[in-house]
């Protein structure tokens, strides 16, 4: 079984912020299944087979620092190792539209991330990570991946998003290495103007 967790907060209010590209992507890939998003105790679930596993989607409905809580209870009903979790979300340190796998590493700041890896007690845990740049000089943190993105930034996070499910297939599928090697790449997704 392989466990992809996509980060960010349930709601129509958060729908669209940066902090939610993790959930966005997971929807775009479910989609692109036929699977069906289904609430099973505090996260939503879509599940089905890919390339041989049962592959469960997991958008955790904890708000985004308790992420974790979702998988220590999914734990408790199914049985998954944390080698065979990949964790989707949104970075400040990328820019906007810019991805980057990785087969484990810390938080780096990231507090829903930090839940999760608290949760399964290792940093061993696969992520793709998705580019949201840094808020402009003067504007909160917290607001700015809080706030939707804006009209003329949305079409590089579509673009991104079709990036990571992409991504996400091929750690699945093919494994972290192959996955590394074909999207960790400097240039941004689309160009902007």
């Amino acid at each position: 079984m392989k466990v992809v967790v996509g980060l960010g907060n349930p709601g129509a209010a958060y729908e669209r912020n940066r902090h939610n590209i993790g959930f966005r992507c997971l929807d775009l890939l479910a989609r692109r299944l036929g699977w069906t998003f289904a609430r099973r105790g505090n996260a939503a679930i879509a599940e089905g087979r890919l390339c041989g596993d049962l592959v469960l989607l997991v958008k955790p409905l904890t708000f985004m620092n308790l992420s974790g809580e979702a998988l220590k209870r999914l734990r408790r009903d199914v049985s998954f190792s944390p080698a065979d979790v990949l964790i989707v979300y949104d970075d400040l340190d990328l820019p906007l539209g810019v991805l980057r796998v990785r087969a484990r590493g810390g938080s780096g700041g990231h507090r829903g991330v930090a839940s999760v890896l608290e949760a399964l007690g290792t940093l061993d845990v696969a992520r793709v990570r998705i580019g949201i740049g840094r808020p402009p000089p003067g504007t909160n943190v917290v607001d700015y991946v809080l706030e939707d993105f804006a009209p003329a930034e949305e079409p590089l996070a579509v673009a991104a998003c079709e990036r990571a499910a992409d991504a996400i297939v091929t750690v699945l599928c093919q494994g972290t290495a192959r996955a590394m090697e074909r999207f960790n790449r400097p240039e941004v997704v689309v160009q902007q103007g």
